[in-house]
């Protein structure tokens, strides 16, 4: 496998290993924030944004976590020499699709079929 996709993909991790420092921080200040103050997020207007924005905030980490997840198999997937090929069906994946998406793991056509 190219040097530069091992490399995009370590820098993918360093940005996704930041953004979730980044988040994790945000929801830490969003739950430090409700500590200590009685809202009652169904009677209380900022309650409701105040749900939001942690309900918000968390998905995005999970998803941050879940991303990071995929970049390590990714990396996994080039130390053992199978990065390009679909877990599906085992046939190449098209490099437009890995420029893309560099830990994507199925080709187009296994990925539709999931939908």
């Amino acid at each position: 496998m190219a040097d530069s996709t091992v490399e995009r993909l370590r820098a993918e991790r360093r940005e996704t290993v930041a953004q979730i420092e980044t988040l994790g921080q945000v929801v830490e200040g969003i739950v430090t924030a409700q500590t200590g103050t009685a809202t009652d997020d169904e009677h209380d207007p900022e309650g409701q944004t105040i749900a939001y924005e942690r309900a918000q905030a968390g998905a995005l980490l999970q998803r941050a976590r879940d991303r990071l997840v995929a970049i390590d198999r990714a990396l996994e997937r080039v130390a053992d020499d199978s990065y390009g090929r679909c877990e599906r069906c085992g046939r190449p994946i098209d490099p437009e699709r890995l420029a893309a998406l560099p830990a994507t793991r199925t080709c187009i056509t296994c990925a539709a079929a999931r939908r």
